[in-house]
């Protein structure tokens, strides 16, 4: 049986009082977590979270849940858990919906989706992941350990700022592997051939980072545009659709399948690895699949997103380190080195925590990726005395963070915030699944 473009996997006889589903959203910044089959996961309130949060494009239903490429069933009568999977794909990830009706869950999908059965979630996660990564050919490696200049200088951040932490990172003996300069650096959200004023030489500054003995890493957002920029302006037809807005101002997504744009990117990206940098940091990678007319109309977003991330990792070479950052998570198994897998930690008017500890929810539901599809990166340890939520966000890296990386001024921090940066940093886990069990479905109590 089939409804529109939807057709119908399975039909599940389940407690509602006590049946429980796991959404698996579409990308890094995607809700992704366990909820009671009698609820409704979370939806963007605005146009631009659909956008930028979810899959753009991808209609979502009024009721019930959406999955992208992977939905779990914990029936709650004591019957197997239920995983509906999509294969590896690298043209399309289907949407999987699942709807209470009366005391039955019905599963449909828009793709391929096979449904399999496992003695409970943490087993059938971890089958899912161990048999998508195989089918992608990931192999997940090592991840250095990372200062980042975000969350203590956001867009600000100067080459002296770079170069003051790095003298600290010494000072101090902490075992930082790479220095990564984040947004702030280029003069534009899609030039990514010249720096802004406040950095007077990238190779400079990665010659530096390295004479000190550590890494050079720098955040890009290679499959967005801004509307101010001067690649929009000079070549529109590099751009497919509407990406959201941020920075001021509207962004589009870059026509992977558009020659021009393939050898511009190519090109930044070659600069790069040549003036030092070997860790990257890509983030917004979701433009890459932004809906619209490309180039090649044969080429599905997916097939063009993956097609990007290659020419990303052409140009840079095999030993560089690739972290996916806002980035579609099943079209980049296999490609990317590590993932981040929440939210930011925090935004620039909520430093003190205010907002929650907005990373927490997917961390721990997607702790199952970490070693099988790359090493899950939770974001940054921020550890200064003013963010009221560093001693809980601490016990979760701990406990599911494969990426450490850390994101304070050095100079700022105090005995607690110091003495903790060095412990995370210094035991980070190895590139292979948690050994503690993967968190169980959460307490049946309804959700505000």
């Amino acid at each position: 049986m089939s409804t529109g473009g939807l057709r119908t996997v399975d039909e599940v006889r389940v407690d509602p009082d006590r049946a429980r589903v796991y959404e698996e959203g579409w990308q890094s910044w995607s809700p992704t977590t366990w909820y009671r089959a009698d609820e409704t996961s979370r939806r963007p309130r605005r146009d631009w979270q659909h956008t930028m949060r979810y899959r753009a494009g991808a209609e979502l239903p009024g009721r019930g849940f959406q999955g992208s490429g992977l939905l779990v069933l914990d029936p709650g009568t004591g019957d197997p858990v239920r995983v509906y999977g999509a294969g590896f794909s690298p043209d399309h990830v289907p949407s999987i919906r699942a709807e209470l009706v009366g005391d039955r869950l019905v599963v449909t999908a828009d793709g391929g989706v096979t449904a399999r059965t496992a003695r409970d979630a943490t087993a059938g996660l971890a089958d899912f992941g161990d048999r998508y990564a195989a089918q992608a050919g990931a192999v997940p490696r090592a991840a250095p350990t990372v200062w980042c200049s975000w969350y203590r200088y956001f867009l600000e951040v100067t080459e002296a700022d770079v170069v003051e932490n790095l003298g600290a990172i010494g000072r101090h003996d902490l075992p930082v592997d790479v220095v990564q300069v984040d947004d702030g650096w280029q003069s534009g959200i899609g030039d990514w051939t010249t720096p802004s004023a406040r950095f007077a030489s990238l190779p400079r500054l990665a010659g530096t980072i390295r004479a000190a003995g550590r890494r050079a890493g720098i955040w890009v957002a290679p499959f967005l545009a801004g509307s101010g920029s001067d690649l929009a302006r000079e070549h529109p037809d590099w751009l497919v659709g509407d990406a959201g807005v941020n920075w001021g101002q509207s962004l589009h997504g870059v026509d992977l399948t558009h020659p021009g744009a393939r050898r511009y990117l190519g090109d930044a990206f070659r600069a790069l690895r040549e003036a030092g940098f070997d860790y990257f940091k890509l983030d917004f990678l979701y433009g890459g699949t932004a809906p619209g007319p490309r180039h090649d109309p044969t080429v599905t977003p997916v097939a063009a997103y993956r097609s990007g991330l290659e020419l990303v990792r052409d140009a840079v070479g095999p030993d560089a380190y690739l972290v996916g950052c806002g980035a579609p998570l099943l079209p980049s198994v296999g490609l990317v080195d590590a993932m981040r897998v929440s939210p930011d930690t925090f935004h620039v008017d909520a430093q003190d925590g205010s907002r929650g500890l907005r990373g927490e929810m997917a961390t721990t539901a997607r702790a199952w990726q970490h070693g099988r599809l790359w090493v899950n990166d939770p974001d940054c340890v921020v550890m200064r005395a003013s963010y009221a939520l560093r001693e809980r966000w601490a016990h979760v890296v701990e406990r599911y963070g494969g990426l450490r990386s850390c994101s304070d001024r050095i100079a700022e921090l105090d005995a607690w915030g110091l003495e903790t940066t060095r412990t995370l940093l210094a035991t980070a886990p190895p590139p292979t699944p948690f050994p503690h069990t993967v968190p169980a479905p959460p307490p049946l109590e309804h959700r505000p």
